[in-house]
């Protein structure tokens, strides 16, 4: 294992890196550091949670003159979410040397954005749309950039966001180095190494690293309807200390979210629709443990590095194996183990089998436990409760009333009605979801292999002769109908 001592790595981000607990850097770290602070263009394949931040962060922070009240150093992030999460840690790998960063994104006001631009941050974290309103505004100078960073390219691709990054590459100087971080490839995202970085080195993290080793994953075999009484059995057999959810709309987010509360869990959600100060005050309540479950779509989840995460749920399979495995990647972290159960309807089961075809995993089948097991579960805690009490020995003020119980009743029912006095019995409250359309492999490929653009959503694809490619169906009328409404049963709303 490689320690930061050894990359000659200067004396005030040590400093920083050992207030922040970290000793041993990881693979993406270990092999990204000495290429990036040789002056290198870089490609990094990595998932998120692999330590990508300081991967960049750190030679970046290097080549930073403190003294300079310019932005020098730019990270261009898909998410609001994200672009705060990673200015926060380059704010403290940075901390010893002040060096400042500034987070930009939008739904914050534009004027205290420029407010804080004119007072000199040193390193600019942004969205693609936000800091192209504020470079088409000449509210922000970037022609002191000497780093520029893509994290995330592939989301910021699947977000429809890869002409943005192509002009906002092209907005800053050629002199530059250029880091970009995906956790896959696209011919997209290559045709930007080809065209706007200069011969960049390639790091790739290992594919046993790549995949969820420290994951255990299940999966349940469900019907639509009978989804929301499994997962909340599941919820009750598992206990878990925090858990994410995964709804593949809006919507669903809601539906679940509200279910669940309604059914006695502390339970809250996220999506795109909330705005930017609801959406960080659930993440704070999360992290501090005030609700312990969190319901959210992928966009709205996307970056998020919560520590203790002990279980997540695709209550919906994700529509592609990599937010499969960006889902899932939201627990088992920092070495420690985790659960992830996917909820899998029988027209989805080839769809799974695509899923560990890509991932080179097993899913393990896990029954879909009980009412009975249910409470069982709920049962267990109280009865984890109890021993904690009886080990603490001081029960002494107690035991003549416990001796008159047992004069007038057997051990066995008063030990029944402590537990049923002190275990939590879920409200059966009824709770009804709207119905989504199952993902199929054919959809699972196509959401893989072409990236869609918000501006070609309504194109087709015409034959040299000017005919739409494809046989066409027999039934013409009828295979219209279908896909109108096969189309409407499948649209996404992030």
């Amino acid at each position: 294992m490689t320690t930061f001592k050894s990359l000659d790595i200067s004396n005030p981000i040590m400093k920083a890196l050992e207030k922040m607990g970290f000793e041993e850097a990881t693979p993406i770290q270990a092999e990204t550091i000495p290429l990036a602070m040789q002056g290198n263009d870089v490609i990094g394949q990595a998932q998120t949670g692999t330590g990508k931040t300081a991967a960049f962060g750190i030679p970046m922070i290097e080549k930073i003159e403190q003294d300079l009240k310019r932005i020098q150093g730019l990270v261009v992030a898909p998410t609001r979410e994200l672009a705060i999460q990673v200015g926060e840690e380059i704010n403290r790998l940075g901390r010893f040397k002040g060096v400042r960063t500034l987070p930009v994104y939008g739904g914050q006001h534009m004027e205290r954005q420029i407010r804080a631009l004119r007072e000199g941050p040193h390193i600019v974290v942004a969205t693609p749309g936000r800091l192209l309103d504020h470079i088409r505004r000449k509210t922000i100078n970037i022609s002191n950039v000497h780093t520029a960073v893509l994290d995330e390219a592939d989301e910021m691709l699947n977000m429809g966001f890869i002409e943005d990054i192509r002009d906002i590459l092209k907005s800053i100087p050629e002199q530059r180095q250029t880091l970009l971080f995906s956790a896959t490839m696209p011919k997209e995202i290559r045709d930007i190494a080809t065209t706007l970085m200069k011969k960049p080195e390639e790091v790739r993290v290992k594919a046993k690293e790549m995949t969820v080793e420290n994951i255990d994953q299940f999966f349940v075999e469900v019907h639509e309807k009978q989804k929301f009484d499994t997962l909340t059995n599941l919820l009750d057999v598992h206990v878990p200390d925090l858990a994410i959810i995964f709804g593949r709309t809006k919507k669903r987010v809601d539906e679940v979210t509200e279910g669940l509360q309604a059914r006695g869990f502390r339970a809250e959600g996220i999506h795109g629709d909330l705005t930017q100060g609801k959406r960080m005050s659930v993440l704070n309540k999360f992290k501090a443990g005030r609700i312990e479950i969190l319901v959210a779509t992928d966009v709205a989840a996307r970056g998020l590095d919560i520590s203790g995460v002990t279980h997540v749920y695709n209550f919906d399979v994700p529509q592609d194996p990599e937010s499969y495995v960006h889902r899932i990647g939201r627990t088992g972290r920092a070495g420690k183990g985790g659960e992830a159960v996917s909820f899998i309807t029988p027209r989805e089961v080839p769809h799974l089998h695509l899923i560990e075809k890509v991932t080179k995993g097993k899913i393990k089948r896990l029954q879909a436990p009980s009412m009975d097991e249910a409470l069982r579960g709920q049962q267990q805690i109280t009865v984890d409760k109890l021993k904690s009490t009886i080990d603490s020995k001081d029960l002494q003020s107690y035991r003549e009333t416990a001796n008159e119980l047992l004069e007038q009743h057997d051990s066995v029912t008063v030990v029944s009605a402590a537990l049923k006095m002190l275990t939590k019995e879920r409200r059966n409250a009824p709770v009804n979801l709207t119905s989504i359309a199952p993902v199929s492999v054919k959809q699972a490929y196509k959401d893989k292999n072409k990236k869609k653009y918000r501006s070609n959503d309504n194109k087709r694809n015409f034959s040299r002769k000017g005919k739409p490619s494809g046989k066409p169906s027999r039934n013409r009328k009828f295979q219209n109908k279908r896909n109108s409404n096969t189309g409407n049963r499948g649209s996404q709303n992030y």
